[in-house]
């Protein structure tokens, strides 16, 4: 079980770098996938440092629980990405409903699953 949560939790770590690093350094790229629309090079910025900023940092912490052991960080980005699923909660609930909304939904939930269940098995 141990070595299923660890694999989990790389599949995860390796989805978070690519969203980050692409934000990051391509941002014009991610327009698409996030559903927004920079404004000029304030927006990009935006794009590179809030959202490949909150994805990179939550690898640090993914690479650091898989590295050393020390799992807390598990527990800091599910928090994470739970906030990010409840504001699309939200959005849902105020904005209305876009079955655009439901993928993304759902990965952070089953993701947020896996941290929480690899913290809990992993803890040191």
């Amino acid at each position: 079980m141990e070595l299923t949560f660890q694999i989990l939790v790389g599949v995860a770590t390796l989805m978070l770098a690519g969203l980050g690093t692409m934000s990051m350094f391509a941002p014009k790229r991610m327009v698409g996938n996030f559903a927004i629309e920079p404004v000029g090079t304030a927006g990009l910025s935006t794009i590179r440092s809030v959202i490949g900023g909150l994805f990179l940092a939550s690898v640090a912490l993914l690479a650091i629980g898989l590295v050393t052991g020390q799992t807390l960080g598990f527990l800091a980005v599910a928090i994470v990405l739970g906030v990010v699923a409840f504001g699309r909660i939200v959005g849902i609930v105020t904005d209305g409903f876009d079955k655009a909304v439901v993928p993304p939904l759902a990965v952070e939930l089953v993701m947020i699953a896996v941290l929480v269940g690899a913290y809990t098995q992993l803890a040191a």
